[in-house]
């Protein structure tokens, strides 16, 4: 299920926004409604939903202003902004700052539907597979398979090469990626990258050891560039993740 929170000063928009969400039938609710930018600010630190709703015009802290704060923050929440049509060219420095969409007033079904649509579609296309689970499956039957993801949680810090393992068990690279995410549903380098990411979070839990130490266990060398790749994963860089745990 996910978490959306409304924003908007006047009350029978958000109250609209909550029925139509209920009315799709999908997997969303809505956790919250704020009257103002401070007051949503506030909820999505407090709430963390997936979605924030919110409109532009805003007393205290309007919608452009909400946001600038939270990117500068690095928090993941997806933003939907509403907006009049005398407001367009807001809407268009909305996503021009990474907003998720923008509905226009009068808020039509149709199109809240379809921006929901729309992201469940995108985070599910989104959701990394567990590694654990991937690891541990006993429908990874292949032997050879199996030997490969042993090979890699032993040396997944280190420099691995899927040619060389190719070439160690008489197979041509393409059969082995084939077969790879044939049993694993990844490619040969996903599963390694997914292997460092997932060990990286549970690094990122013990707070005795700083982002820079934690990037450089799982392999990383350049801590710039784990970032990155931890963030394209994760949703969150390395150090928002940390505070979330």
């Amino acid at each position: 299920m996910y978490k959306v929170l409304i924003a908007d000063d006047e009350v029978w928009i958000g109250f609209g926004i909550k029925k139509l969400i209920h009315k799709s039938g999908q997997p969303f609710t809505v956790i919250g409604e704020a009257p103002n930018g401070i007051r949503a600010y506030e909820m999505v630190k407090k709430e963390s939903p997936d979605l924030l709703i919110t409109d532009i015009r805003m007393p205290g802290l309007n919608g452009l202003e909400l946001m600038r704060k939270l990117r500068a923050e690095e928090n993941p929440v997806s933003v939907v902004f509403i907006s009049g049509y005398a407001e367009f060219e807001y809407a268009r420095e909305a996503i021009s700052l990474g907003a998720f969409d923008y509905l226009l007033k009068p808020i039509e079904e149709e199109s809240l539907t379809a921006i929901l649509s729309r992201f469940r579609e995108e985070k599910e296309r989104n959701v990394p597979r567990s590694m654990e689970s991937v690891a541990l499956n006993p429908e990874v039957s292949d032997p050879r398979i199996r030997k490969i993801i042993q090979e890699i949680h032993q040396n997944y810090t280190g420099k691995l090469s899927l040619g060389e393992l190719a070439d160690s068990m008489n197979l041509s690279i393409g059969h082995l990626s084939t077969l790879i995410r044939r049993e694993t549903g990844l490619s040969f380098s996903e599963y390694v990258t997914a292997k460092r990411m997932e060990d990286a979070k549970k690094l990122l839990c013990q707070e005795n050891l700083s982002v820079e130490e934690v990037a450089e266990q799982v392999g990383y060398r350049d801590y710039f560039y784990f970032t990155k790749a931890f963030k394209k994963y994760a949703g969150v860089s390395p150090s928002v993740y940390r505070k979330g745990q």
